[in-house]
């Protein structure tokens, strides 16, 4: 691969990164409930799916997944299911509006044991069940392929970088939410971006159906 097609993946995964989708909505819910801690973990577990997605599409997996049509569509309609249920659990904290003055609710809760750990996991099942991440694993990288160097090695470093690229800018946005965390603490902001974020999950997941 020459250094000019690697810079243009390079970007292509940048911008792809910006484009908010259900990975991005979830990365907020967590960093709106407990912090900069549950955001992390929920980035670390989107990246993880996205290696996971990476590495079996470079070996094969993806491609015999998406052939086998009722284990795709189990997946999918799991992964539907579980953006749904994530929207729901956003609204009914925006329709309660049970908040804790000072230090937030979720600062307390990201303390607990495991807190971090559930975040990752539900960064992981977002990603993991997302078909579009399948297909952007599987048709999308070849694209960038240039003088026959389809290696194993080459597609596994692009779908690797993709991976990097994607936690370094879910980072970003999580530092950046800490950044204005006293402002996110307000219950009034907290109830609007709890409905916002509740509606975007919902919506991400009624447009992954609808796509089917």
């Amino acid at each position: 691969m020459t250094t000019a097609m690697f810079l243009s993946f390079l970007v292509f995964a940048f911008l792809l990164a910006l484009s908010p989708g259900p990975d991005t909505a979830v990365v907020l819910k967590n960093s709106l409930t407990g912090g900069r801690r549950l955001g992390f973990g929920a980035s670390v577990g989107i990246t993880l799916g996205n290696v996971v997605h990476g590495t079996s599409a470079v070996f094969g997996v993806g491609l015999l997944l998406v052939q086998w049509r009722p284990v795709f569509e189990a997946i999918r309609w799991a992964g539907i299911a579980y953006l749904v249920y994530l929207g729901v659990q956003a609204l009914r904290s925006a329709w309660r509006g049970g908040y804790l003055d000072g230090e937030a609710a979720g600062d307390g809760r990201a303390r607990r044991r495991g807190a971090v750990a559930r975040a990752g996991v539900q960064g992981f099942l977002s990603n993991i069940t997302n078909p579009k991440a399948f297909a952007f694993y599987l048709s999308v990288l070849p694209q960038f392929m240039a003088g026959g160097d389809g290696s194993v090695g080459t597609l596994l470093g692009l779908a690797y970088t993709h991976a990097a690229v994607t936690l370094l800018w879910l980072l970003v946005l999580v530092a950046g939410l800490h950044l204005v965390r006293d402002w996110l603490r307000r219950r009034v902001v907290r109830r609007a971006m709890d409905a916002v974020t509740g509606t975007a999950l919902l919506g991400f997941g009624v447009k992954l159906a609808a796509d089917g």
